[in-house]
């Protein structure tokens, strides 16, 4: 039997924070500094709208397939999590899962979010379901709970969405002309424009970006005039920043295929083969990341994911449901040539890499230093660990390899990657493993205990490298 004095407390304010160096780190340096969240997937329009959620299953529940995966697993019905389960009996059947969770990042994001945004400290199960339940929902109907009041509340100060070529950014032109605390950019996800697998769908999206360009695509030049035109609407209205994801980058020594002949295979509908695919794609990426460097902009590659392996779920529920998992593509050589051969031209913009597969996670970081060329601190990034990675160990590996090979001081820090508006104690998890890790080299004796310098390196990596790499104070709207 452990007595009461040896009980450790679960969320403290010293949780993840193993000794008296961390603790100084996190709650003078770490804690109460903003929050830049320079990659999500939060619905612009309900950040314009300042959306008001009626239940927690609603804001939650509805999206977050890290939590359908471990109901799925749990043996939840499908009624429970996407289908037509009650909003209170969809989250009964969570709060019947959370206690499995243990041990998975889930099970503290769960409660670090009860937390801090709602001041909920009891643990959330069957039995406290209904209570946690009423009081949430309580809470919710505030003003204080409405989307914006939610991202106030986290300080957050930059939230940057991610946006088809095709889309308006009508909520974001909206938003800008708002007195807010925080700022709402675009950022340009141009993924359909090269997904070719599929003739069908991809002569649909041409359609679309006809339509928004007023540009009729007949030639790979005039699909490459329309994406710029749309580069150029996007700048216009706040973006400095584009993202893709991608199983990996291609590179091609040659001009193997000629693009229109390409076009005109996908508009008699005609499939491409996987190196025609490949192809495609590096030409039109290539082209793209010349578009960005003209425009100053960062460039994020998401790279490694094995997508929608489940073909009877994905025909059930469509993409983005949970049946996606980490790819095992090789990497390093293609990635190197294709940055090569933008950087040849000095054409490479600043460029986020994000790796989802650990055993890369040394190449990804000696890739970085192989293009940082003394023009931008920390030019080229290793970016944060992503998806499956964003949990403890994910990022104290992504650190430590970054540490050891390339500048952790240079690094610019975390992003919450999610749908979710109750998402942003990330930050502050990702805050408190990185403190710790310091924290425990100086009580190690491999880091001297230079408070104030140590202090600097930690919030420049929380808020202050991210705050100069960005630089969204340039990003004005231009009508």
């Amino acid at each position: 039997m452990v007595s009461s004095d040896k009980k450790a407390e679960f969320l403290s304010e010293d949780f993840l924070l193993q000794n008296e160096y961390s603790r100084i780190l996190y709650h003078t340096y770490a804690k109460d500094l903003p929050i830049i969240d320079y990659h999500n997937h939060l619905p612009p329009s309900e950040v314009n709208d300042n959306k008001s959620f009626g239940t927690m299953s609603q804001i939650w529940l509805a999206g977050d397939h890290y939590k359908w995966r471990a109901m799925r697993t749990l043996g939840v019905s499908e009624k429970f999590i996407t289908g037509n389960g009650s909003d209170q009996e969809k989250f009964e059947k969570w709060a019947y899962t959370v206690p499995f969770t243990m041990r998975n990042p889930l099970y503290h994001w769960t409660h670090l979010e009860l937390k801090r945004y709602f001041g909920i400290e009891i643990l959330l199960n069957e039995s406290t379901a209904t209570e946690i339940y009423n009081s949430c929902n309580e809470q919710l109907s505030k003003p204080e709970f409405s989307t914006q009041g939610l991202l106030q509340r986290m300080k957050v100060e930059t939230i940057c969405s991610t946006d088809d070529p095709t889309d308006s950014l009508s909520e974001h032109v909206a938003f800008s002309k708002k007195d807010s605390s925080f700022g709402l950019y675009p950022a340009f996800r141009p993924d359909k424009s090269y997904a070719v697998e599929s003739p069908e769908t991809y002569l649909a999206y041409l359609e679309k970006l006809e339509t928004k360009s007023s540009i009729s695509i007949n030639s790979f030049d005039e699909l490459l005039e329309a994406l710029s035109n749309r580069v150029a609407y996007f700048h216009q209205r706040g973006c400095r920043l584009s993202d893709h994801g991608l199983e990996q980058l291609y590179y091609f020594e040659k001009e193997e295929f000629d693009m229109d002949e390409l076009l005109d295979q996908l508009r008699a509908k005609k499939k491409l083969t996987p190196r025609q695919i490949h192809f495609f794609k590096f030409k039109t990426l290539q082209a793209l990341c010349r578009m960005y460097h003209e425009k100053g902009w960062v460039q994020q590659f998401h790279l490694g994911a094995l997508r929608n392996t489940n073909s009877r779920m994905l025909r059930k529920l469509g993409p983005d449901t949970g049946y996606d998992s980490i790819g095992d593509f090789d990497q390093a050589t293609a990635l190197a040539k294709f940055l090569n051969s933008l950087d040849s031209d000095d054409q490479l913009c600043k460029t986020v890499l994000y790796n989802l597969n650990p055993r890369d996670n040394e190449v990804f970081a000696t890739m970085i230093g192989n293009f940082n060329d003394g023009s931008i601190k920390g030019k080229i990034q290793f970016g944060s660990g992503w998806w499956y990675l964003d949990q403890k160990d994910g990022m104290e590996k992504q650190i430590n390899t970054l540490s050891n090979m390339g500048m952790v001081s240079c690094f610019i820090g975390m992003l919450t990657d999610s749908r979710s508006f109750l998402s942003f104690p990330r930050h502050e998890y990702f805050r408190r493993i990185l403190c710790n890790l310091f924290g425990q080299d100086v009580e190690n004796g491999e880091l001297p205990w230079d408070e104030k310098w140590l202090g600097k390196i930690i919030s420049d990596i929380c808020y202050h490298n991210a705050k100069n790499y960005f630089d969204f104070n340039q990003a004005n709207y231009q009508f």
